[in-house]
């Protein structure tokens, strides 16, 4: 039944059964307190009396002349029987030092020898609660002295334990009282704090509190997604080991963000700076999306809780799976094109101009060259032929013509390939975004045809990779800006999220020892530089590569369908160009 009361309810019920329990042993403890005190005063005062009776003339004088007197009307029974009736004490005992008594309440006891020893003939007093036969008592005894000073006998004086218990029980109804009041202080106390913890918890009860504490517990350690919780102060309340992962934190329990993450945009998105809306925000090995809501309870702000979601490999999908939509749209116009071609030779020969057909084949064989053989002859790695390759198939279908600088050199098996492979990617990206012309979709804006060029050129130290274009460049405004993680001065483009390619690469450049810069003005130039050897071969950010690598086998087949797609584009490269053109 107890466990089936509300909260308010048992707190009230608790706290009455101890205050009642605590009352009763604070009386009991009270009583024998104050009984001990009250037998301390009454054997002083057993002490007076006897040595006052002591000091009676009359008992000295006929206890020294040996000559007390039997029976009641002795001269030492009449003496003590008066003191004992003016004091009120329940015995006067005159004993001699032969232990015989002089004086008793029972005639009979009179000229009767004591068994007990006679204590006060060491010639001190003696105080003590007595037990005897008539009940119990607080006794006293004194010796019992002649004119010059000898002990002659002892005196003892007992009060009766009758006079005790009125007392006590008068002093301890005081206390009663007293302690009726603070019972009843304590009821509206424990009725206060009861109202007080309700309106703490949100009126709900202790079995409800700990279902809410076990179901957090589970759901913030069982889900795949990092929590971290704040205060009206902005401390941390609550983080799960999703989070801790996902953020690098430690024990971060009671700290605040300052403490516990530098500064940059991923403190700045977890402390809502950015925004209400959901924030990406690139890490050393994740890329977040990290969301912000506060937390109001009946009109009152708890603080905030944040939500981190590990967006790395859905990011990395999403942007290869864009760019092998570009792929398959620019394969796409390539077959319309080879098939133009195909009805041309058709119609030549349904004409009978074999003459005419055979030439128009000859020069289209001479420019269908295969230009994966002759990116090999700088780039000995397949992956980074495939990947250029297919960068080259999506530019010339946006009307921009890709040139390797004559100066490129890649070994079979350079360092940093996975981070190469994404670097050149995105840069190639960028690029093609930036000079491709406006009816294309581009945000051309330099005057002449759309043209980017690509080094790539290992030496013994490090590896240098410049990819510059004839676009509009880098706004002055922008420059400061220009890496940060979701900035863009373009909106979001199919499935791929803007703002993620230049912070990737800047990050996977500078977390590996080396640098990258921008050029001013007129036409972006990127140029990265990473030292050799490659000492972290961790291949960290693999997935952002931008577009899928061409396998080694496909690429003679993919350079083929870019030189047919560019013969009627003036793409190709002159004889005298001294560099690869698609």
């Amino acid at each position: 039944m107890f466990s089936r009361r509300k909260l308010s309810g048992r707190i009230l019920v608790s706290q009455l059964m101890i205050l009642a329990v605590t009352s009763v042993v604070g009386l009991v403890l009270l009583g024998f307190a104050q009984r001990s005190q009250i037998d301390h005063v009454n054997e002083q005062r057993a002490l007076s009396i006897a040595e006052i009776a002591a000091a009676d003339p009359q008992i000295v004088a006929a206890m020294s002349a040996g000559d007390p007197g039997r029976g009641p009307h002795g001269p030492v029974q009449t003496a003590a029987t008066r003191i004992m009736n003016a004091a009120r004490a329940r015995y006067v005992v005159v004993i001699d030092r032969r232990h015989v008594r002089h004086s008793h309440p029972i005639v009979g006891e009179i000229g009767q020898a004591v068994t007990e020893p006679v204590v006060a003939l060491d010639g001190h007093d003696h105080f003590f609660i007595d037990n005897g036969s008539r009940g119990r008592s607080a006794n006293a005894r004194t010796p019992l002295r002649d004119s010059s000073g000898r002990i002659i006998g002892e005196v003892s004086v007992g009060i009766d334990e009758r006079d005790v218990v009125p007392s006590l029980l008068n002093e301890l109804s005081v206390f009663a009282l007293y302690i009726g009041i603070a019972l009843a202080v304590g009821v509206l106390a424990s009725y206060a704090l009861a109202w007080r913890l309700k309106r703490t918890t949100f009126g709900l009860e202790l079995e409800e509190i700990a279902g809410l504490l076990q179901d957090r517990e589970a759901m913030l350690h069982g889900i795949r997604e990092g929590v971290v919780a704040f205060d009206q102060s902005d401390k941390v309340s609550v983080v799960n080991d999703e989070a801790r992962r996902l953020l690098g934190l430690g024990t971060a329990l009671g700290c605040r963000l300052e403490d516990l993450l530098p500064e940059g945009r991923l403190r700045r998105a977890l402390a809502g700076e950015l925004g209400p809306d959901e924030i990406h925000v690139l890490t050393d090995s994740h890329c977040l999306a990290i969301n912000r809501m506060p937390v109001v309870l009946h009109g009152r702000a708890l603080g905030a809780v944040v939500t981190v979601r590990d967006r790395t490999e859905i990011v990395g999908m999403l942007r290869e799976l864009d760019s092998v939509r570009g792929l398959t749209d620019a394969l796409r116009a390539q077959q319309h094109e080879f098939a133009n071609r195909m009805h041309t030779l058709a119609g030549l020969l349904e004409l009978g101009e074999q003459e005419q057909a055979l030439e128009y084949a000859v020069e289209l064989a001479s420019t269908d060259r295969t230009q994966a053989a002759e990116i090999r002859e700088r780039i000995a790695n397949s992956l980074m032929v495939g990947l250029i390759v297919a960068k080259c198939t999506v530019a010339a279908e946006r009307g921009v013509r890709l040139t390797l600088d004559p100066a490129s050199k890649l070994g079979a098996e350079p360092g940093h390939l996975r981070r190469l492979l994404t670097v050149v990617g995105n840069l190639l990206d960028n690029a093609v975004d930036a000079t491709a012309t406006p009816a294309l979709g581009g945000g051309r804006a330099a005057s002449g045809p759309a043209e980017v060029e690509l080094l790539i050129r290992e030496s013994g130290d490090e590896i240098t990779v410049r990819v510059s274009d004839n676009g509009p460049g880098v706004p002055d405004e922008a420059r400061a800006h220009i890496f940060e993680d979701g900035w863009s001065t373009r909106p979001d483009r199919g499935t791929a999220r803007r703002g993620l390619g230049l912070a990737m690469v800047h990050r996977l450049v500078t977390r590996h020892g080396g640098e990258i810069t921008v050029s001013e003005g007129e036409g972006a130039v990127f140029t990265v530089r990473l030292p050799l050897p490659d000492t972290e071969p961790a291949p960290l950010g693999a997935v952002f590569i931008a577009a899928p690598p061409v396998p080694p086998e496909n690429a003679a087949a993919a350079g083929n369908a870019v030189g047919a797609g560019n013969a009627g584009r003036s793409t190709t490269a002159g004889p005298n160009s001294g560099r690869t053109r698609w």
